[in-house]
């Protein structure tokens, strides 16, 4: 089933795992809801990943941090499936993905071709991140939070509190 489009209306899809949602993440939603008519965050589970949250945990904070950009154009919406799948439920016509570095563009690069294999009629764009944002990464940001390092920088207050609290519920790592 194919969610309800406005004739004409322009929806793009931003996928990620989102644990946590960074400052990087809410740069490229920011910019990612000016380029389209309907900005759907696609939270995916990715357990290669190591997910700190449970998906909900992951939606509710996406939740929380897009209510306070105050972009109305941006839903979020959970999925667990073949993200070109998911995008065409969604009647999305673009993928908007971030990038931070030549390591990013060469997977990315990779994953758009192999999308547009699966669908050729929706496109894969690429946002550049801020460059004060570039290095920012939620893998670095949970390692950070698991040695006891400060977030401050890479997250809102509200995420941080919720990494810090997580993090105090399973336990510092390594010798601090």
């Amino acid at each position: 089933m194919t969610a309800l489009k406005t004739a004409g209306e322009r929806v793009g899809v931003y996928p990620g795992t989102f644990d946590p949602i960074t400052r990087g993440h809410a740069d490229i939603i920011r910019r990612g809801a000016k380029l389209v008519d309907r900005l759907i965050i696609g939270v995916t589970t990715n357990m290669s990943k190591n997910p700190l949250f449970t998906p909900d945990e992951r939606i509710a904070m996406v939740e929380r941090e897009v209510a306070s950009l105050g972009i109305e154009n941006v839903s979020v919406v959970g999925f667990n499936a073949l993200l070109m799948k998911f995008a065409e439920k969604q009647g999305a016509t673009v993928i908007v993905r971030g990038l931070r570095a030549v390591a990013d563009f060469e997977y990315e690069y990779q994953m758009a071709g192999m999308n547009q294999q699966l669908n050729s009629n929706i496109e894969t764009v690429f946002l550049m991140a801020d460059v004060s944002l570039q290095p920012i990464a939620s893998k670095l940001v949970k390692e950070i939070a698991m040695f006891g390092g400060d977030i401050t920088k890479f997250v809102s207050p509200a995420v941080r509190d919720d990494v810090v609290e997580r993090i105090a519920a399973t336990g510092l790592k390594g010798d601090y």
